[in-house]
């Protein structure tokens, strides 16, 4: 059995991390209603819509917010990215959906959150995670910071922290408790996932300078260009692992490399580690380090991670409905989630929901 079984989230149909919170409790057995444009519309990127069932719906119509809300009457959430303002003045709103099922969990995605100067204004990952200060040390010194596309924003700080806020929520409700408002703005998630980095800042182990920290700045915490132009990582973060990155690179009677923590050593270091690993192709790094407790990986793109033995190994990636696509995530010892979930055409389901929703009110 699924862990979410029995649970039923309705989604409006959206872009980005509300699609991705709805496919992650998919992926978990949730029952995810998604409502549709007919047509489609703006349609969300495929694999984000895999096992849900798809209710195609005309939202400006009053036929068929009525059917929005008799569907919520028997939900445990809804799940909404649109800027606010937009699912009030619909008809959809917390309160008008909240008097149809007092404990409905009530699921709000946005990047600036439902108040507050910006909240009106229109932005994207890279820029609520700049304001937010996660950006700050995704760069060398110098440089101005790049963080991989939708992981630390939209994803990391929005989908995860909602899909979290709506389970807590329903948890609450069905205990004894009502339903409630969960605001989850990719502002307030990623300013909270800084809070291990602040941490070390408030140890002395890291400050706002950048390459200083201990995290954004060593030689032996970086990633370098190999020979052939592909890259490889170290994260050879304790003393016992930096002492065995040394060993098997030749370096350990190095003085050079002697002092590990030295600040000022570092910029000197990496540059001497990046002309070191610049000699040889990636694939003769791997044979050398990948395996050992060196703290050794080598990037990868998505198509060939999914070949890499380890990766393989654990089924983290298969091909389904042409797509390359990454299996549900985190796994459960009883309740296996199931890979391969049918991705649904846009209203395959609306006739199949609309059957289940009880008589309609006199």
């Amino acid at each position: 059995m699924s862990v979410l079984k029995g649970v039923k989230i309705i989604e409006i149909a959206g872009i980005g991390p509300g699609p991705f919170c709805g496919m992650l409790l998919a992926d978990l057995g949730a029952d995810v209603i998604v409502i549709e444009r007919p047509g489609g519309g703006d349609l969300p990127a495929a694999i984000t819509r895999r096992g849900k069932r798809s209710v195609a719906l005309d939202l400006k119509s009053p036929a068929s917010i009525d059917t929005v809300l008799r569907l919520i009457e028997g939900a445990d959430a809804l799940i909404e990215g649109m800027r606010p303002g937009v699912m009030e003045r619909l008809g959809l709103g917390p309160d008008v959906c909240m008097a149809h099922n007092p404990r409905l969990v009530y699921g709000r995605m946005t990047g600036w959150g439902q108040d507050g100067p910006l909240a009106q204004t229109a932005g994207h990952d890279a820029n609520y995670i700049a304001l937010s200060g996660a950006l700050w040390y995704a760069s060398e010194a110098g440089q101005p910071p790049v963080a991989p596309p939708t992981l630390v924003g939209d994803l990391g700080g929005g989908a995860l922290y909602l899909a979290v806020g709506v389970l807590a929520g329903i948890l609450n409700a069905r205990s004894g408790g009502q339903g409630q408002v969960v605001d989850a703005a990719i502002v307030d998630g990623s300013a909270h996932l800084m809070n291990l980095m602040l941490d070390l800042i408030g140890g002395g182990l890291g400050s706002e300078k950048r390459g200083t920290s201990l995290l954004d700045g060593p030689h032996w915490y970086t990633s370098y260009r190999c020979a052939d132009g592909r890259d490889i990582t170290v994260g050879a973060l304790e003393p016992k692992f930096y002492r065995l990155l040394l060993e098997k690179l030749g370096l350990e009677d190095d003085p050079r490399f002697a002092n590990q923590n030295k600040v000022s050593q570092w910029p000197e270091q990496k540059q001497q580690l990046a002309a070191l690993f610049a000699t040889r192709p990636r694939d003769a790094w791997c044979a050398l380090l990948e395996g050992s407790d060196a703290c050794f990986a080598p990037v990868l793109a998505p198509s060939e991670a999914a070949r890499h033995p380890h990766i393989a190994a654990r089924g983290i990636y298969s091909v389904e409905d042409g797509l390359l696509q990454a299996h549900p995530a985190p796994r459960f010892s009883n309740s296996p989630a199931a890979a391969g979930r049918p991705i649904p055409k846009v209203g395959e389901h609306t006739e199949q929901v609309l059957k289940e929703i009880r008589t309609p009110r006199q």
